[in-house]
């Protein structure tokens, strides 16, 4: 059941909510891979019974991108993922082979309750999305005349009404902020995809005869190209904002709020509806004028940055990404809360022989002088600084959104990764070869101080926030 050429049959398949679905059809139709489904740390799977076809999990927004570059012959993934890739970029590699039967959300755009398109169109509209080729191309065919994407890694929910005046994004996520949706953007739908060349050159049928065999879903899916509005564009001009007066503060949900949780409670702050396991949208401050909003760390550096908080609590190694991306930024850390202590680093395999960065580039080039390097990561702008800093010479960086660890050796030999405890890294058979950054949770804000109240106010939760972080040492 091998390819003819010899070469093994490669096959991606997404994580996240998709997999468990999508393993009990796998099971169903002979395409076993064990682990798959159980979501083992490994991310490389053989496939029962058939040998030669190998199973790699990607994060669904990657999984285009690696068959459209002929990383993989084969894939399943959100039709939304690939409308992202494609909208903007034309590939005619990836070949739409089946619309599967599985659970999709719709992306629609939402804003605040009682709002209209045509009533925020008359004025500048703050978009946040994580899908920003899709945004683009339903707001331009809107011909909504003065709009501002805000790229996000997540959650574009936690932006309106008060960062941004519309969100693109999950449906339900929207519905469940309590946004109102008021434009669809993408109907969703999986898809089996395949790459063109392989599926011209190379015999595939010992993975693509049971893939074809999945359940078939819905024709009803894809790009929704909406009616142009009709917007009174002499009200379209920008209008100043007025100066604000309350001081916002951003505090992050996921991995990091156990530990700012800590942080805040060792400086004597307590926000009402955020706890180590409990995060509120906008918990509750009992200082007067303070408003806490929770959002993603990612994010953070360039919310700040545009002035929409006074202080955010993120990492040290999200403040990295955004300043290597926006070196003029005006952001600074303003106090180190010393908790969240993990390493960002180079990480390669384990049997690679070499020390040093310098000894492995060596190896890698050892018969081909001229080898690309490649680096894989979710931190791109960190990895791409890492190579020239480094001077590797002839180097290509793979942005990536999770799922990194199952990318070396085959489609990168170097990942810029982030570990507290090392687990993951070792259940893949890694290790970190170079170290970046030891980074931990800190405060950050704008270079300049916000004026009166609001500037005596980040005065004193930094200085706050710098005695629990001595406390803690």
């Amino acid at each position: 059941m091998t390819s003819a050429d010899g070469a093994p049959i490669r096959v991606a398949l997404p994580r996240g909510d998709l997999r468990t679905p999508l393993a009990e059809q796998l099971r169903e139709v002979g395409f076993v891979a064990q682990g798959y489904g159980e979501g083992s740390r490994v991310y490389r799977f053989e496939v029962d019974g058939r040998p030669g076809v190998e199973v790699r999990v990607f994060a669904d927004e990657d999984v285009p991108i690696q068959v459209a570059l002929g990383n993989y012959d084969l894939a399943i993934c959100s039709r939304t993922w690939v409308d992202e890739l494609l909208v903007r970029y034309h590939h005619d590699s990836i070949v739409p082979l089946r619309s599967l039967d599985l659970p999709s959300e719709p992306v629609v755009i939402a804003g605040a309750a009682g709002t209209t398109l045509e009533g925020l169109a008359a004025g500048v509209v703050r978009v946040a999305t994580e899908y920003p080729n899709l945004a683009h191309h339903v707001l331009s065919r809107l011909r909504i005349p003065n709009y501002r994407l805000f790229e996000v890694w997540a959650q574009s929910e936690a932006w309106p009404p008060d960062d941004a005046e519309l969100a693109i994004g999950p449906k339900s996520d929207l519905e469940a902020e309590g946004l109102d949706v008021l434009a669809e953007a993408h109907r969703g739908g999986v898809w089996l995809i395949g790459n063109r060349e392989s599926l011209s050159q190379r015999d595939l049928d010992a993975a693509l005869a049971p893939l074809l065999s999945l359940p078939l879903g819905s024709q009803d899916i894809g790009v929704v190209t909406p009616a142009p509005l009709q917007v009174d564009r002499e009200r379209a001009a920008p209008a100043p904002r007025p100066e604000r007066e309350t001081f916002r503060i951003a505090v992050p949900d996921g991995h990091a709020q156990r530990h700012t949780a800590a942080a805040l409670a060792a400086a004597g702050i307590e926000f009402e509806g955020y706890e180590e396991k409990r995060a509120d949208r906008r918990p509750r401050s009992s200082m007067e004028g303070v408003e806490v909003k929770v959002m993603r760390p990612q994010d953070m550096p360039r919310a700040v940055a545009l002035g929409g908080f006074d202080l955010a609590l993120t990492g040290q190694d999200w403040l990295g990404v955004f300043r290597s991306s926006f070196p003029s930024a005006p952001i600074d850390q303003l106090c180190d809360l010393r908790r969240s202590n993990y390493e960002l680093g180079a990480v390669v395999p384990n049997d690679l022989p070499a020390e040093t960065i310098a000894e492995a580039v060596a190896y890698w080039r050892k018969d081909d002088p001229g080898r690309t390097i490649r680096l894989a990561s979710e931190y791109a702008s960190l990895a791409d600084q890492y190579a020239r800093d480094k001077h590797l010479g002839r180097y290509r960086v793979i942005p990536l959104s999770g799922a990194s660890e199952g990318f070396v050796p085959e489609d990168a030999e170097i990942l810029i990764e982030g570990t507290e405890t090392g687990e993951t890294l070792r259940a893949n058979g890694l290790r970190m070869l170079d170290v970046m950054m030891n980074s931990t949770n800190c405060a950050i804000g704008h270079r300049d101080r916000p004026p009166g109240r609001r500037g005596e106010l980040r005065d004193e939760f930094v200085a706050r926030l710098r005695g629990g972080a001595d406390d803690a040492e």
